[in-house]
């Protein structure tokens, strides 16, 4: 089991930024993949972006394409998320995931509270 750690939430304008980070201990070294995941208020939890551990390919949600940067620290086993232009329809929860080579995101942190005030 990975353990994650979400941290840099917070209040910040339209337009503004942000970086997320989430740490990572346990067994880090069975990790493929870790991602960003996010739910709004009454919406149900939607994916954002994710990173492949070992060789750094990406993929994000059109939503966040071009705005959104994830990267990742494999020496600190911490995954981030830049977050750029920021919109009201951004304002959530945001949880980092990992998974191993098999399955589904199966480990997740607590999540972090994005707010983007209009």
């Amino acid at each position: 089991q990975v353990q994650l750690v979400e941290s840099g939430g917070g209040l910040v304008q339209a337009g503004g930024s942000l970086r997320l980070s989430c740490a990572a201990s346990g067994r880090t070294f069975s990790t493929y993949e870790m991602g960003w995941f996010r739910q709004a208020p009454g919406k149900e939890r939607e994916f954002v972006t994710a990173i492949y551990w070992r060789g750094g390919s990406t993929r994000y949600a059109d939503s966040v394409k071009d705005r959104f940067t994830i990267s990742r620290d494999n020496a600190k086993n911490t995954m981030y998320l830049q977050m750029n232009s920021l919109k009201p329809e951004d304002t959530a929860v945001y949880y980092c995931a990992a998974r191993t080579i098999v399955g589904n995101f199966g480990s997740w942190g607590q999540g972090t509270q994005v707010i983007v005030s209009s």
